[in-house]
């Protein structure tokens, strides 16, 4: 049923004047009603984006108050958190400790630009200490028990510093000492195979068995021409002997023993690589390698 009312009204969109006949309508045309309402969409978006960067838009700090954590010190001189905190362990910037907080005097930052010169902010280099003690190369072989030529390979192989007098050749101490070390075999294993009591009982040749110990990182010893392998490895890795089965502690058993909280422990796990398991929802920690670490000082 169409309505017989006359109004005159003005187009919200246009702004002309038109003949409406319900007192709802708004615009002159379908079209006039259109671009409003993708007006009206447009406005929106744009309100709620703005809404949204306003919210990540962090509110910046207030460098005017009396003391400032590192973070404001960092802003207010434009430079990285990194330097900050490099100044203050050299000392450059004095800083107050307050509970778990580090807090710096705004004073005292205005006071400092002289320190903070080019020259004053370079890292000061350690000078390496001269190497005095040498081996020659007859004393290497004679100690460690190699040849001369392998000397040369290992030595160039791992940086070993050496110098030439009087046609000879000199070795640093501390470097082939450290490296002979490192290379040493552990002192719990006691017993060992020759490589032709390897043949004699497994029936390998000498390719096998050079392949079987570097597969299996079988641990090996060198005295003289004579190398020798781990048995109880050697074994392990033949079948012939089961390995051992390795201890652990659980969490509440190690905090328990040792009178460490839950994140002293980790934190101990954690830097000095002690070996954990996951065995459904507990975690298992190495008992050997937390016993020796926290094993009680003593006097030998």
């Amino acid at each position: 049923m169409s309505s017989k009312i006359d109004i005159q009204k003005r187009c919200k969109w246009c702004n002309a004047v038109f003949t409406a006949h319900k007192t709802t309508t708004e615009y002159c045309s379908h079209r006039c009603a259109n671009l409003a309402y993708k007006d009206r969409v447009r406005k929106q978006r744009i309100e709620s984006l703005q809404h949204e960067l306003g919210k990540s838009i962090k509110t910046p700090p207030n460098l005017n108050k009396e003391y400032l954590t590192p973070s404001e010190v960092a802003v207010l001189l434009n430079i990285g958190r990194t330097s900050i905190y490099r100044y203050i362990r050299n000392g450059t910037i004095k800083v107050i400790r307050f509970e778990r907080k580090t807090l710096v005097r705004r004073a005292d930052i205005e006071n400092m630009t002289d320190y903070l010169s080019p020259e004053n902010e370079k890292t000061p280099t350690k000078e390496k200490a001269p190497i005095t003690n040498f081996y020659t190369t007859a004393e290497v072989k004679e100690k460690y028990h190699v040849n001369e030529s392998w000397i040369f390979v290992v030595a160039k192989k791992n940086n070993i510093p050496r110098t030439f007098n009087r046609g000879k050749t000199y070795w640093s101490k501390k470097h082939i000492d450290a490296y002979f070390a490192k290379k040493a075999p552990n002192p719990d294993i006691t017993e060992w195979y020759t490589t032709q009591e390897m043949q004699e009982k497994f029936g390998m040749t000498l390719s096998a068995i050079y392949c079987f110990v570097s597969k299996n990182a079988i641990p090996k010893k060198k005295e003289g021409i004579m190398v020798y392998y781990s048995k109880k490895h050697v074994d392990i890795a033949k079948g012939i002997a089961a390995p051992e089965e390795p201890q652990y502690y659980t969490v509440a058993e190690a905090m328990e023993k040792f009178n460490l909280t839950r994140d002293q422990l980790y934190h101990y796990a954690k830097y000095h690589n002690i070996p954990k398991v996951k065995k459904g929802k507990y975690t298992l920690i190495s008992k050997p390698e937390l016993d020796k670490l926290l094993a009680a000082p003593k006097i030998e």
